[in-house]
């Protein structure tokens, strides 16, 4: 019996150790809650585990879930052997590392499961799951208008007016439509006036393509309005991006309800202007249109009124009218006054160019008639002579002759302007102007001479010495150009230009003289062959030969003075000892004079130049 009691005992000691020990183990794992990848890119799903107390035959497995069915992909040993398993979708492209880490190549959206690390041992099990989130950019969406054909507004059921498709997304993208920029609310009930018809398809990729279908009841106001999708999607760190498609318009019938007139001339209309007017009115289609002048009708093309190279006859009211039967009340009735401006051609009186005497006077007279306030300019050039259509010329010299324009113009009509022009001849005997003499480098050399003259009739020119002659008109005068040798007449005399005509005659002479020449090398002017010196340089050389010249001359005069007293002493000169005496008929280079004393102190003077004692 006590064995017995013994036993049970022990029994029960051994089940409360070992209970001990249980409540004692565990095995704590971590994964990321989620995981995000872009399609065909590599996922890394980590899991790291803790086990107390320790074992040494842990295996760490990774399963994936769905639909409610859990399948092992891959699992690792404490030991080091990592094996993936065959069969599953992830077969080619999973493996486990020494970290537990499970590696996914080539993503694909299928593969946006839930997978589960568990792991197990001795000390027990443990497993923590984690979401793989697959993300694929759709493409931009194409916008595709219902039809070609017009919607008539005032239907009493909704229009197509066009499908949004965008494809090969992942997660599933939305659509969602705008009207004018605004987004326009999403509708699915069909008995709305504006609802959308989405659908959506799943790709054998596991990519979505999403499609949107838009119905209107489109009223007159939609007839300007811009329509565009954009489809919505999700990518990696919760970012919601967009991508926009292009735009439509709507292609709406609407009845008219009123009709303008408009002259598409910038500015007014002048004669000559080629005038178009449109008529249109605030519906869709236009209706045809009838075009009146004066109560009479006229042709024009579609909804243009055109005129070609308009006269002034073409002024007048012109009136459009239209009728549009779905409208049969409305008054499509537009108008225009339209204005054609014009000046007529200048009247010159006298009409005929006038030749005048010399000193004679002449007037012109100048008139024309516009449809607006217009000017009269009289102008030679463009110097502007009289602006009250009355022009008044002294004839006092030959350049008052020329052409002299009479300008009119309508300053309210730019463009719009005519003229007329005349001529004033002026006869009387020659003129020459100013003559402007020649140079030449050294006498012998050719010149050339160039004479002016004015006159009507055109002078006779004659030259003295004569040369080589040619003639050029220049406006209102003549010119003359004669080539010669420079000769030393010529240089002395100057050459004559002598102008005729059957009024009378005129004579220039021009002088002829030598060039002054720049010597560069010596920077000289040489003037008639005499050096002159320029720089400051040159001129501080000039002086200091000069000087040395000078200095020179002293020295000989000294000698010379040397040479006379020498002779004197020799008494080769009839000179007194005590009385002064003057060389003055002695010939002496330069033509130097030079006065002796004889005594002895004045002697000693000039030889040791020393100043003598003074005379008792």
């Amino acid at each position: 019996m006590d064995g017995i009691k013994f036993g049970h005992a022990w029994l029960v000691c051994t089940l409360l150790l070992c209970a001990s020990q249980l409540c004692l183990a565990s095995v704590m794992v971590n994964v990321a809650p989620k995981v995000e990848v872009l399609k065909d890119e590599t996922a890394k799903l980590p899991c790291k585990y803790t086990v107390s107390p320790s074992s040494s035959n842990t295996i760490v497995e990774w399963h994936i879930e769905a639909l409610g069915n859990r399948k092992r992909v891959a699992y690792r040993t404490q030991d080091g052997e990592a094996t993936s398993d065959k069969g599953t979708p992830l077969t080619g492209r999973v493996r486990i590392g020494e970290d537990f880490t499970l590696t996914i190549t080539s993503v694909q959206p299928s593969d946006g499961l839930v997978f589960i690390c568990s792991v197990t041992g001795s000390a027990g099990n443990g497993e923590a799951a984690t979401m793989l989130k697959v993300f694929f950019a759709p493409e931009k969406p194409s916008l595709t208008q219902a039809s070609t054909q017009a919607i008539s507004v005032g239907q009493p059921a909704s229009s197509e007016i066009g499908t949004c498709v965008t494809m090969n997304g992942h997660p599933q993208p939305r659509i969602i439509w705008f009207k004018d920029g605004q987004p326009l609310a999403e509708v699915k009930d069909r008995k709305e006036k504006t609802y959308m018809v989405p659908s959506q398809v799943k790709e054998a990729s596991g990519l979505f393509t999403i499609k949107s279908t838009l119905y209107m009841q489109p009223s007159k106001a939609d007839k300007d309005s811009v329509f565009h999708c954009m489809v919505e999607y999700s990518m990696p760190g919760d970012q919601i991006k967009q991508k926009k498609s292009d735009t439509i318009n709507l292609n709406l019938n609407y009845p008219s309800e009123s009709a303008t007139f408009t002259l598409l001339n910038a500015g007014a209309v002048k004669e000559g202007d080629n005038v178009t007017m449109k008529c249109e009115t605030d519906g869709n289609p236009q209706p045809e249109f009838d075009f009146i002048k004066d109560g009479k009708a006229i042709t024009g093309q579609g909804g243009l009124l055109m005129l070609k190279s308009s006269k002034r006859t073409d002024a007048g009211m012109y009136t459009c009218k239209a009728i549009d039967f779905d409208n049969l009340d409305a008054d499509l009735t537009g108008e225009i006054n339209l204005s054609v401006h014009y000046i007529d051609p200048m009247s010159v009186t006298p009409a005929k160019p006038q030749v005048v005497m010399l000193g004679d006077s002449v007037e012109w007279q100048c008139k024309t008639k516009a449809s607006a306030p217009h000017t009269v300019q009289w102008k030679k050039g463009s110097e502007v002579l009289s602006q009250d259509g009355t022009l008044s010329i002294k004839a006092d010299s030959y350049e008052k002759g020329g052409e002299y324009m009479c300008v009119g113009a309508v300053p309210s009509v730019p463009g719009l302007i005519d003229q007329a022009s005349t001529a004033l001849t002026i006869k009387g005997k020659p003129m020459i102007d100013t003559p402007v003499g020649g140079e030449v480098s050294k006498e012998g050399d050719v010149v050339s001479l160039r004479c002016s003259a004015y006159g009507s009739p055109a002078p006779q020119f004659t030259w003295k010495p004569s040369g080589k002659e040619s003639v050029m008109v220049e406006g209102n005068k003549v010119v003359n150009t004669v080539t010669l040798p420079a000769t030393a007449a010529v240089m002395k005399d100057g050459v004559t230009c002598e102008v005729a005509n059957e009024h009378g005659t005129d004579s220039k002479t021009f002088a002829v003289s030598l060039k002054r020449a720049i010597d560069n090398s010596a920077n000289r002017v040489l003037l008639s062959g005499n050096p002159v010196l320029k720089s400051a340089d040159q001129q501080q050389g000039g002086s200091s030969g000069v000087v040395i010249a000078v200095v020179v001359c002293v020295l000989l005069l000294l000698l010379l003075v040397a040479l006379i007293y020498f002779l004197n002493k020799k008494s080769k000169l009839p000179c007194g000892k005590k009385d002064k005496k003057e060389v003055a008929d002695t010939e002496v280079n330069n033509d130097i004079v030079v006065e002796m004393k004889t005594d002895k102190a004045n002697e000693e003077a000039g030889l040791l130049n020393k100043r003598p004692p003074a005379e008792q």
